[in-house]
């Protein structure tokens, strides 16, 4: 992407939060333009707080809600309306794909904070004991949902608002208390080797806002570019569209992001100085 009002190259680069992280701790990444929290406040804390080697755009650019979603189909041939009930191995057998009498649900991508805070609810809730906790990359995992669904099989899996999985599919977010803090300790496992047995959260995820962080050094090489990203906002729509353009139907992120563009050029002279 480039702009004449501030004369700006840009490089995408792939690569987990940690690989990023470390990228804009060293200076060879400038930009993590999707950080969720409270979910990455390990990174937050360790690289913004005690190193400050990185900043945080304190307004977050989306507002997003977790859980574990089931499709409308699937809904309604199980009855299932609440997370709790995986814990019913009666219920558990109807998400059975192998005939082992125990469902599976995707509990998140394994370089996820998130993914270990689902094996935390899992075990809170006791669905760990009746359901496999599967790990793979979303990719991965939304062509399975995919799949499940063409085929009119029960699917279960986790799930996040804007997402994707919205877009293409009609999906229901299983119902839970309403998020009570005293009622969340979690522990990661870079934490504690035991943080899976001293851990527990039985009530809905907070919800979760999704920052800008950028290198600190960004500041004195590109302050233009740190005005834009103080500026930027994307809504809840246009993350989902975006992602599922990439992911789903097999545009490059560049096309995507031109698209995007020219549909919205009040925003980006919004954005930009």
């Amino acid at each position: 992407f480039e702009d004449d009002r501030i004369g700006l190259e840009v490089k995408l680069e792939e690569g987990t939060n940690q690989t990023v992280f470390e990228g804009m701790d060293s200076g060879s990444m400038h930009i993590h333009p999707e950080v969720w929290l409270p979910n990455q406040n390990n990174f937050y804390n360790k690289f913004v707080k005690e190193k400050k080697t990185v900043r945080m755009i304190p307004d977050p650019m989306i507002i997003a809600l977790q859980g574990i979603c089931v499709s409308k189909d699937t809904a309604e041939r199980t009855g299932i309306t609440r997370l709790a009930e995986l814990s019913d191995p009666d219920m558990a057998k109807k998400f059975d794909s192998d005939g082992d009498s125990k469902g599976e649900v995707w509990i998140g991508d394994p370089s996820w904070n998130s993914t270990s805070v689902e094996k935390i609810r899992a075990k809170s809730y006791g669905y760990d004991k009746t359901m496999y906790l599967e790990e793979m990359e979303e990719f991965l995992a939304i062509e399975k949902v995919g799949t499940a669904l063409a085929q009119k099989r029960n699917i279960v899996f986790f799930c996040y608002l804007p997402s994707q999985a919205f877009v293409e599919w009609e999906i229901i977010m299983l119902k839970e208390q309403p998020h009570d803090p005293s009622k969340w300790n979690i522990a990661l496992p870079a934490d504690d080797p035991d943080w899976l047995e001293k851990s527990f959260a039985t009530t809905a995820w907070d919800k979760a806002y999704v920052h800008i962080f950028y290198a600190s050094q960004l500041e004195s090489l590109q302050p233009a570019t740190v005005e834009v990203l103080k500026k930027f906002r994307l809504d809840a729509e246009s993350f989902a569209y975006m992602t599922h353009s990439v992911t789903r139907q097999g545009q490059s992120p560049r096309e995507v992001a031109r698209n995007w563009v020219a549909k919205h050029p009040d925003w980006i002279d919004s954005w930009l100085p």
